[in-house]
């Protein structure tokens, strides 16, 4: 769901409180057995509209089994400065892509929110001809266009090749490829994000493809098979700088969420499961001299549930594991 300009964004106490409120927000509506198409929602958020909290249209896709998941804008505050040579682009276009099909649609929101159409559809093959990439999953406006992460790469089961970033154009939404030049040792992916004026990017691990599209593997998930590193890039030369592994436990490592004040140079990370005893956790990492640490900041412990409660997977545990998700 979207509501608001790009996080990164920080202006001052009194303009933040002076900045004009939300009258639409944008949510995605899914088909999960693919019988019909998904679909965007707009709904109404101004309190004095007769039509508040309500949902006031839906662009449906033209497509069935697209899979919605993540979405953003074309345009924030990261393209939007005056060093990106974008400084008068306009927030009007909302990026939505497929996970399973890797199709993405480009979605107007004017001439007003109740009108939104699509406005073009990116077609898989493109995506797979100009990237190598598939799955795309995340989408940020960035310092020089559009930056889409992926969780496949090539081939018909996405593991030909590790998934990585490609960027699109913020006006023409041409794809114009990878945006990685030397990736290290980076396998998988799933979410990144960045400190513009320190000029670092930070990214995460799931998995690949056949380890979650058909729901979760037990036996990769115990076998600790499933992403568990951080990786830290040098944003503008776009190359790999530093990996850290959480340890083989700490399975699957998603959303990470640096600190608001790019002053600030730490952040979080949240790790889905410990598989050694089922805790959720939260990490922070930090640069200092230079390098990048990380510690295990909080947990979230396992509820317990009788074993006839709980499918295979967990009986042996006699609890439900937290599955931490998401840091908002």
């Amino acid at each position: 769901m979207s509501m608001r300009p790009d996080p990164t964004f920080h202006p001052s106490p009194k303009l933040a409180m002076e900045a004009p409120p939300e009258n639409f927000a944008y949510t995605l509506l899914l088909s999960p057995d693919a019988s019909k198409s998904d679909a965007l929602a707009i709904i109404d958020v101004d309190p004095g509209s007769p039509t508040y909290r309500q949902v006031v249209h839906i662009v449906a896709m033209p497509n069935t089994g697209d899979e919605f998941h993540h979405f953003g804008w074309n345009a924030c505050s990261s393209s939007l400065s005056p060093l990106s040579g974008h400084a008068f682009l306009e927030r009007r276009y909302l990026i939505i892509p497929g996970l399973r099909s890797s199709r993405i649609y480009i979605v107007d929101t004017k001439p007003h929110p109740t009108q939104a159409k699509i406005h073009k559809i990116i077609e898989p093959e493109e995506v797979f001809r100009k990237t190598g990439y598939s799955r795309p999953h995340t989408v940020h406006c960035g310092p020089e266009g559009i930056y889409v992460s992926t969780l496949g790469g090539g081939g018909k089961d996405g593991t030909a090749g590790p998934p990585g970033i490609f960027i699109m154009d913020c006006e023409s939404f041409e794809i114009l490829g990878r945006w990685e030049i030397d990736r290290g040792s980076q396998t998988r992916h799933y979410d990144f994000w960045w400190n513009l004026p320190r000029d670092y990017m930070v990214s995460s691990e799931w998995a690949l493809p056949p380890q979650f599209e058909n729901g979760l593997v037990a036996e990769d998930l115990l076998s600790n098979r499933y992403g568990h590193r951080l990786h830290f890039w040098d944003l503008r030369g776009r190359r790999n700088v530093q990996t850290i592994d959480l340890g083989a436990q700490h399975q699957m490592a998603l959303e990470v969420r640096p600190a608001h004040d790019p002053i600030k140079e730490y952040g979080f990370v949240g790790v889905v499961v410990d598989t050694t005893n089922l805790e959720g956790s939260i990490w922070t990492w930090w640069r200092e001299g230079g390098r990048f640490h990380i510690e295990k900041t909080a947990t979230i412990p396992p509820e317990p549930a009788p074993k006839d409660h709980l499918p295979p997977l967990l009986q042996g545990f006699g609890a439900v594991p937290p599955l931490v998700t998401d840091i908002d």
